[in-house]
């Protein structure tokens, strides 16, 4: 099944009961709960007070999205505590960076730290029944398909998987052939239609966005696609965006069934 959500820090400067509002009012699902600001890691009584408030408005927590960075522990973060909160939240899946090198650029040892952290950290969560999800993203060791693809099958641990998103400096095909590749992995989607410095209306991403379903829908399991960036960083644009997702995202379900 594919549900629709919002990744929280798409409004940073909004508290937790405005997100809570703005996700119910467009109709969306989920929310993923950013671990910068609205609910900060180790803070187990926002952690609380969050879920409550999401549960009572009838949304669900599509994930814990944290800025733990896998082989890079430096104090600052510590994973227990990470761990923790994600529990407190309540949240099914709980992402991750892997380290902050590009695949481009890292040797051998940011290879095997990042390894050996991630195989340490999902046996931690594994013990509370939680998923860890890469997020795919720029600079780490997930900046390409490819890249993810070697990392994910060096830990090979059934906890951790992978979000996607599409990558802006690839073209659609490229995009397309790296979520083949990385479908077996994958968890949640970041939605947003982006091909230069800033984002655009979903809308007019949705032939690019159809395509993406057309192949997320033949994945087995259950995953939300999450709002993530609104151009103009507009609530305004956001409610436009959500009927643009709930849209796409009904439509792949149909096609689904055909």
């Amino acid at each position: 099944m594919i549900q629709t959500g919002l990744v929280s820090v798409t409004f940073r400067e909004f508290q937790p009961a405005q997100i809570v509002n703005l996700v119910q009012q467009a109709g969306l699902q989920a929310i993923e709960w950013g671990g910068d600001v609205h609910v900060p890691h180790g803070d187990i009584k926002r952690a609380r007070e969050v879920v409550k408030i999401t549960l009572e408005a009838g949304l669900q927590v599509a994930a814990y999205g944290s800025y733990y960075k896998a082989g890079c522990e430096d104090g600052t973060i510590s994973f227990e505590k990470v761990l923790e909160t994600a529990v407190e939240l309540q949240a099914p899946s709980l992402r991750i960076w892997a380290g902050d090198v590009g695949s481009d650029q890292a040797e051998a040892a940011d290879w095997h730290r990042v390894i050996d952290d991630a195989r340490r950290i999902s046996a931690l969560a594994a013990k509370t029944g939680i998923n860890l999800a890469f997020e795919y993203h720029e600079k780490t060791l997930t900046d390409t398909s490819e890249a993810a693809l070697r990392l994910l099958k060096a830990i090979d641990s059934p906890n951790i998987l992978s979000y996607w998103q599409p990558p802006v400096a690839l073209d659609l095909d490229a995009r397309l052939a790296g979520l083949r590749e990385i479908a077996p992995w994958l968890s949640n989607l970041h939605v947003f239609n982006q091909t230069g410095e800033e984002p655009e209306p979903l809308a007019e991403g949705r032939d690019e966005w159809s395509k993406y379903m057309n192949i997320v829908r033949e994945i087995p399991g259950d995953r939300f696609c999450m709002l993530e960036f609104v151009k103009g960083n507009s609530t305004s644009q956001f409610f436009e965006d959500a009927e643009a997702l709930k849209s796409i995202c009904i439509d792949a379900a149909i096609r689904g069934l055909a």
